[in-house]
């Protein structure tokens, strides 16, 4: 049996090459980007402003970063991966699969309490996660999914963790914690704001003192069949103002920058 990161390095190989297969010619490589969760839906917007500007197409793979961190260091294809945690973007570089002095903060992440449409409570905070009509919370999984972590911790920071573990369930990325609320699978998820903001349902940010900063960054690549180059493009573009625009609209804010949520 191949092992489970095996088989995840696989699947991210083989959607790739499908990806390429499928190119018309003339087109250029696809600049092939491994991303946090929290950015599937910002990153799908700022997809065809990269080709508008650059001419290049953008292949996205969302996931857990612990998860995409492991596939890059093993050998996945990819010119760039942007992190939902610092540390695990140092992990990549560190592993020789990605180059440290394209490291790039690009935001600074924001978890919240969500509650689907029509829920019977939608708590305002983590003290009321204890209510017993609250049955299942999801969260992404702490071991390898930074929003799970700062989720775990703000819990445990704030004294409910004790009473609420027996209610937790686990996503395997912090997408997946809100499609089991979305789901009736979860009574509240503890997600990304970047998710919750374009979500029907109820949502109150967590307080960023109850957790350590998520401080998200990007790095450009060496596996990836378009290039450590456009890695680097892709990575620079995100800083632009364009870029920002979208980013901003998710609540992805970088230092000095004004929230409005």
């Amino acid at each position: 049996m191949m092992p489970r990161g095996g088989l995840a390095l696989g699947m991210a190989i083989g959607a790739l090459a499908l990806s390429s297969c499928k190119r018309p010619t003339g087109v250029p490589e696809p600049v092939t980007v491994a991303a946090a969760a929290d950015l599937a839906f910002a990153f799908r917007d700022l997809g065809p402003l990269y080709e508008k500007a650059t001419g290049q197409p953008v292949v996205f793979s969302f996931g857990s970063t612990g998860v995409l961190a492991k596939q890059i260091a093993e050998g996945a294809p990819f010119d760039a991966f942007a992190a939902a945690n610092a540390s695990f973007a140092d992990d990549a570089v560190a592993s020789g699969a990605c180059l440290a002095d394209s490291r790039t903060p690009y935001a600074t992440g924001r978890i919240v309490v969500y509650t689907p449409r029509g829920a019977a409570i939608a708590p305002k905070t983590l003290a009321e996660l204890t209510d017993p009509r609250i049955a299942k919370i999801a969260i992404a999984n702490p071991e390898h999914a930074p929003y799970g972590r700062a989720a775990k911790q703000a819990m445990e920071r704030t004294g409910v963790w004790a009473a609420v573990s027996p209610k937790v369930v686990y996503g395997e990325n912090v997408q997946q914690a809100l499609q089991f609320a979305q789901s009736g699978n979860a009574d509240v998820a503890i997600i990304a704001l970047s998710l919750a903001i374009v979500t029907p349902g109820a949502w109150t940010i967590v307080p960023g003192d109850l957790h350590p900063p998520l401080d998200q960054v990007m790095v450009a690549c060496l596996h990836g069949r378009a290039g450590a180059a456009s890695g680097r493009r892709f990575v620079d573009f995100v800083r632009s103002d364009a870029a920002r625009a979208v980013m901003h609209k998710y609540g992805f804010l970088l230092p000095g920058e004004l929230s409005t949520f």
